[in-house]
């Protein structure tokens, strides 16, 4: 078997939540020793969405892979663990702000004073620098900062994501720049601050809409669901359920209009282009639904299909772990974590490489399961190892 792309880099990972422990869990899928730090009592993240005894779901999802530790480096014996520890890792992960950083002394500058070429991945909410560096925040905020919030929303009320994109979009360019970092430490020695945020995700993923307001000033309403520029794209009610159908494009829309049997809107100067289209989407969207509410879900996908338009079916949460397409392709890796009646589904990694590939390996740590185990790896005596269980530094 081919050694995987990351052996032999160690990471300590000091994330919460989603974006650092995210950023951590892809580098440890392709081979890194991560080791998950954690406060004494356990990170916060690690009972969100319980689903058994000191079991969240998210982490039991971003812990995978990993090994875990419990240290308060706040104490002067966890300072001193901290110490011995640094020199022996790559990348330190940190989604802490920075006041909070220097204070547990794992900012960039005390971490290179005691490793030169050492890697720090910190994320944050809304960056080092600019008025908001200081404020704290979560996914939802770059949501709503950024436009996406509005946009997505209705007249009534702006809708967010119940998946937290900012977050695991954060995580994933995180995990890009610290890959970037480390090759600029293989060809020069020299090791670096990688620095991203939820809010400059955000943005990016916004991008467009915001050089179409620029260029255009457009001041575009709500979406909900439709596309700007392109119909129909909508959620559509069927006899049984919901769809989801796209049809962007001269060739798709003219596809679909033959399917539904619109084939003299072909050439009507109403439906000229996709930009023609969205302007006109409450005509063609309401169109489609009377084709849907005819059919149910699996009819109109099994039509659709055949005419080459893509659509899908607007799943619950158990109809999508139950899809044929995420069980033919083993999407999920089912572990076994104590105190969980059921196995649990993990993702496995989401990014495949032909010859060096990564994968879910083992489940999440326990709160502090490898603590003894990496104090020794250090040259921590049984005795010592004692002494900080009972100052409470590990």
């Amino acid at each position: 078997m081919e050694e995987q792309v990351l052996a032999g880099i160690r990471v300590l990972d000091f994330g919460r939540y989603i974006a650092g422990p995210f950023c951590g869990a892809m580098l440890a899928d392709f081979g890194a020793e991560v080791i998950r730090v954690e406060r004494l009592a356990g990170s916060e993240d690690r009972y969100m969405m319980p689903v058994g005894a000191g079991a969240g779901a998210n982490f039991l999802h971003l812990g995978r892979n990993k090994k875990g530790m419990t240290l308060n480096p706040m104490k002067a014996e966890g300072q001193a663990v901290l110490k011995r520890l640094v020199p022996t890792v790559d990348v330190v992960i940190a989604n802490l702000p920075l006041p909070t950083l220097q204070a547990m002394q794992i900012d960039y500058d005390s971490l290179k004073a005691i490793k030169p070429d050492i890697i720090l991945t910190m994320v944050s909410a809304f960056g080092i620098d600019g008025p908001y560096s200081e404020r704290v925040g979560f996914d939802t905020l770059g949501q709503a900062m950024s436009g996406a919030m509005y946009m997505t929303g209705d007249d009534d009320m702006p809708r967010r994501s119940v998946a937290p994109y900012v977050d695991f979009g954060t995580a994933l360019l995180s995990a890009f720049g610290t890959m970037a970092a480390l090759r600029e430490r293989d060809k020069t020695g020299r090791g670096q601050l990688v620095e991203s945020s939820l809010f400059s995700t955000a943005m990016t993923f916004m991008n467009a809409h915001h050089i179409e307001q620029s260029v255009l000033d457009l001041n575009r309403p709500p979406m909900g669901n439709r596309g700007a520029t392109a119909a129909p794209v909508d959620c559509f009610k069927t006899r049984d359920g919901f769809i989801f159908v796209l049809a962007i494009g001269d060739p798709l829309f003219e596809r679909w209009a033959n399917l539904i049997g619109a084939e003299d809107w072909i050439d009507d100067p109403r439906f000229a282009n996709d930009e023609a289209r969205g302007n006109n989407a409450d005509l063609i969207c309401e169109r489609m639904q009377g084709w849907c509410i005819q059919r149910t879900s699996e009819q109109a996908l099994v039509e659709l299909e055949a005419a080459r338009i893509p659509g899908g079916p607007v799943n619950n949460l158990a109809e999508a772990l139950d899809d044929p397409h995420v069980l033919a392709r083993k999407l999920h890796q089912y572990v076994e974590y104590p105190g969980v009646d059921k196995l649990v589904p993990l993702m496995d990694t989401p990014v495949r490489l032909s010859v060096t590939p990564g994968g879910v390996r083992h489940r999440a740590p326990m709160l502090g399961e490898h603590t003894d185990q990496i104090l020794a790896d250090l040259g921590f005596s049984a005795d010592e190892i004692k002494a900080l269980h009972k100052q409470r530094a590990v």
